[in-house]
């Protein structure tokens, strides 16, 4: 099997890397910050990855996106899976609007796996199989305070991903929506800890994501104990009495520095 998983230097995509390279699969790893990407190409050679290609990069630069896909087709003629884990969020009170704090969100968070379903969509079809799997969050079910640029990039990532799926029926390619709630990594080391319910280690999210990549479910949503409330009682509350509720729900994470992914 031949995967791409974007954001490879941290978190789930360092993590990712590791447990598919104990199948004995090819791996191309991409990721800005080339020093970790190295590193975590080093920890899937050895967990048992047959080959490893190293791709720094930015998913935001459609370019960097034509020559590590172009490197690929090279070195193995297409892909099997595309795992677009790559992303980036930060708070933001809306009292101080910035439109560039929402405009750097979605460049990663939606135009990066854009850019990436651009260059491997039409191998796929071309081949007749494949899978796509996005990863969103829990997030873009409601907005959630001092979250809006997070929360609303999740929310169009969701979106796209299922009109993707839809166009893409009947070709052999599926699109998996992952939304995960709090998983340990560099984005959940800045909040407070009383912030972030059922907190997962890396190694159990992960667990979860692959299970359903391989079961090629529409939607992967996990920790149950989370997703359940978030999915089908908070995103069905009335606007007014969700607002009074959140309203009253304070945010404390520090202002990390960009880019991450």
């Amino acid at each position: 099997m031949r995967v791409l998983i974007t954001g490879a230097t941290s978190g789930l995509g360092t993590e990712l890397a590791v447990q598919l390279a104990r199948r004995g699969w090819k791996l191309a790893l991409t990721g800005r910050r080339e020093e970790k990407l190295r590193q975590a190409a080093a920890a899937a050679a050895t967990a048992g990855a047959k080959e490893v290609l190293v791709l720094p990069g930015s998913v935001c630069d459609l370019q960097d996106v034509k020559r590590h896909y172009a490197e690929i087709k090279q070195a193995w003629g297409g892909l099997d899976w595309a795992i677009l884990n790559a992303g980036v969020g930060d708070s933001m009170n809306a009292r101080e609007f910035e439109a560039e704090v929402y405009r750097w969100t979605y460049e990663t968070n939606v135009f990066g796996v854009a850019n990436w379903m651009e260059a491997v969509i039409p191998d796929m079809v071309k081949q007749g199989s494949g899978a796509i799997a996005g990863i969103a969050s829990l997030a873009a079910f409601r907005g959630l305070p001092q979250s809006g640029p997070y929360c609303s990039s999740k929310a169009a990532l969701v979106t796209m991903l299922e009109s993707t799926r839809v166009d893409l029926r009947g070709t052999g390619v599926d699109v998996v929506t992952v939304c995960p709630g709090f998983v340990k990594s560099e984005m959940t080391d800045r909040n407070d800890p009383k912030d972030m319910w059922f907190l997962m280690e890396v190694d159990d999210g992960v667990r979860e994501i692959v299970k359903g990549i391989d079961a090629r479910k529409r939607i992967v949503h996990f920790p149950w104990a989370l997703s359940l409330p978030m999915k089908y009682v908070v995103h069905n509350l009335p606007g007014f009495l969700y607002d009074w509720v959140v309203s009253r729900v304070t945010k404390r994470s520090k202002r990390p520095s960009r880019p991450r992914a």
